[in-house]
């Protein structure tokens, strides 16, 4: 199991998630923002908004998305 933190996959705290996958640990991290964005979050939802920015790009994107997801596969395993 590996962890990241909100800030790490693109939010705005210090939240930890952790997961075997990226993936996994990427649908932790938005689960997590639509709950912030919920409660009316302001450092989350400007995350999101950045976030959205890059979505208008689908390479800007996947380029994004495949630079954080070697940056979990990087990370030691959680002891």
């Amino acid at each position: 199991m590996k962890s990241m933190t909100c800030k790490q996959l693109g939010g705005a705290c210090d939240k930890k998630f952790s997961a075997n996958t990226f993936e996994e640990i990427a649908e932790a991290s938005k689960k997590h923002g639509m709950e912030m964005y919920q409660i009316g979050d302001k450092e989350h939802i400007e995350a999101m908004a950045k976030m959205q920015e890059l979505m208008k790009s689908p390479e800007v994107m996947n380029e994004w998305f495949e630079n954080k997801r070697n940056e979990f596969l990087k990370l030691d395993e959680d002891k």
